[in-house]
């Protein structure tokens, strides 16, 4: 009965530590999203331009990074070039501004047509009666 009760207490002892090691870790990712227009692309970095910001933001572009339009459908990284305007999603990693999904913007193009101006002329003919 010794030897039982003197083995459960060694397992015991032997198991603490292991599961003071398989605890659960919790973890938050933020991610973030900015819109603006894209003035450099390179291999792995995207420069945009933001709306909101007068300073460029400095983005990492990794294998991960997925090129989408605005309906989700993907589209490739070989027509996406400086100009086009984006919403980056993103997590930063220490100091670095990792991409995750950048979502290219339709560009929208204003075409400013001379307004019509029509001339209608109408005629009033007023009769008085004498009496």
């Amino acid at each position: 009965m010794k030897k039982i009760q003197s083995l459960t207490l060694a397992l015991s002892l032997l198991a603490l530590p292991c599961s003071m090691y398989a605890q659960e870790q919790m973890s938050s990712v933020t991610t973030t999203e900015t819109a603006g227009t894209i003035s450099e692309l390179g291999q792995d970095t995207i420069v945009v331009r933001s709306e909101t910001s007068s300073s460029p933001m400095r983005y990492s572009s990794t294998q991960s990074t997925t090129y989408v339009d605005e309906t989700g459908t993907p589209v490739s990284v070989e027509t996406v070039k400086s100009g086009l305007p984006v919403t980056v999603y993103y997590t930063r990693d220490g100091n670095r501004l990792v991409a995750d999904k950048v979502v290219v913007r339709k560009t929208t193009t204003t075409t400013t047509e001379a307004p019509i101006h029509t001339e209608k002329q109408t005629r009033t003919t007023t009769t008085t009666e004498s009496r």
